[in-house]
């Protein structure tokens, strides 16, 4: 199964026209959102969850003001970040209760795992790009996280925003251990920790673009009850992939 995956990745990621405008970075991205939502699939609790975090991440990188070829690259990891936890066991990933220590372990490999999937894939491997992303996705701002406990801006900038955003996916979805929240609670706890386990940058941020209704179309994927309301239509037009 993984060497299957990285085939598929690499054949998108290494076409001979592939460029920030072409249709290698075009078909790296279906693909990207293609396997995430294969990943979503084997846990039925985090169903649409790489899509979700993947819209939220572009919403976020956009509005700190990211070039469109990192915003690009942030949305295809954002899509790809769980896909390690394809060499997680089910027996772990799908346990309704509290991890034990050994389990908790095994779950920590999936950041390094997926990086190993994608590396094989050009488009993947430039150093802060998709590999990366996926890599420091559960590092944290103040160092106390992992595979390698870096601190602060040595975590790349799409690591920093993927980590905001699966975080506040996490929260607001149901899960067997204790139900999801609402976006208000969920958006409180990611300012709670601010500067701890975040950017204080990205927190600001993605706290502005919450306040301004903008995050309505990514809540949208993650099926949030119609309660909420949706944004015009000119900024879902701005949240759409580039054709």
């Amino acid at each position: 199964m993984l060497t299957a995956t990285t085939s598929l990745l690499r054949a998108s990621g290494d076409l001979p026209t592939a460029s920030i405008h072409g249709c290698g970075l075009t078909f790296l991205h279906q693909m990207a959102e293609s396997l995430g939502r294969a990943i979503d699939a084997r846990d039925p609790n985090t169903a649409l969850h790489s899509e979700h975090v993947a819209e939220l991440s572009l919403l976020i990188a956009r509005n700190l003001g990211l070039d469109d070829h990192e915003c690009n690259l942030i949305h295809i990891a954002g899509h790809l970040h769980d896909i390690g936890k394809i060499g997680v066991t089910d027996a772990v990933l799908k346990k309704e209760g509290p991890l034990s220590t050994e389990e908790q372990l095994e779950m920590r490999c999936h950041p390094v795992i997926g990086a190993q999937i994608v590396a094989p894939v050009g488009l993947c491997a430039t150093t802060g790009g998709i590999a990366d992303i996926i890599r420091c996705h559960h590092e944290r701002y103040d160092g106390g996280g992992y595979p390698a406990g870096l601190r602060g801006a040595a975590i790349p900038i799409g690591a920093r925003i993927v980590a905001v955003a699966d975080t506040y996916s996490a929260i607001i979805q149901n899960r067997p251990y204790r139900p999801g929240t609402t976006p208000e609670l969920a958006m409180a706890e990611i300012e709670r920790c601010s500067g701890l386990q975040f950017d204080p940058d990205v927190v600001e941020t993605f706290r502005n673009t919450f306040c301004h209704g903008r995050v309505h179309v990514a809540l949208s994927y993650a099926g949030i009850p119609a309660s909420f309301p949706m944004p015009d239509v000119d900024v879902a037009r701005k949240m759409a992939w580039p054709s």
